[in-house]
């Protein structure tokens, strides 16, 4: 994970996937899309990285409207495609785990480093509904623990 503050996240990302590979990489913005990016308006629901002729594209990340900007913003513009900058050794290994069954990439989060937007992606297989109920359990578990643990902390004390 690269250094930097975190401007926004994919938080089902890590619930519905298993994690393969992740990534980083520059993105291709607009002016008023950065403005937008750091006043936290960003939507990753339904969004995924595609090569596309030896290039690697985000494809359907929502980046609201600028709240000070006066131009109209339309749909098509919201969510169009936007380039990726890696080196060619990057994109041969992103294009030959997405060749391979069962895998695809989507963006994690975008992040501010050095005064760039980089967005951190991964290469990832499809939770099945078992896997996430598993996860899901696990966590309650953990959590109980804890409670579990306070209390027996706090009855020794008095």
């Amino acid at each position: 994970m690269v250094k930097g503050k975190l401007l926004a996240k994919n938080r089902k990302a890590l619930f519905n996937h298993s994690v393969i590979s992740r990534f980083t990489a520059g993105v291709v913005l607009k002016g008023y899309e950065v403005k937008a990016i750091k006043e936290g308006k960003v939507d990753f629901e339904g969004s995924y990285i595609k090569v596309i002729k030896g290039e690697v594209y985000l494809v359907n990340l929502k980046i609201g409207k600028y709240s000070k900007q006066s131009k109209e913003v339309s749909l098509q513009d919201e969510r169009r495609d936007r380039k990726l900058l890696l080196n060619k050794n990057e994109v041969a290994d992103i294009n030959r785990q997405l060749s391979e069954k069962g895998r695809t990439a989507i963006p994690l989060a975008l992040i501010l480093s050095n005064n760039k937007i980089k967005l951190e992606f991964a290469v990832v297989r499809g939770k099945k509904e078992f896997e996430k109920k598993q996860v899901a359990k696990e966590r309650q578990i953990r959590k109980d623990m804890r409670i579990e643990e306070k209390e027996f902390r706090r009855s020794s004390f008095l």
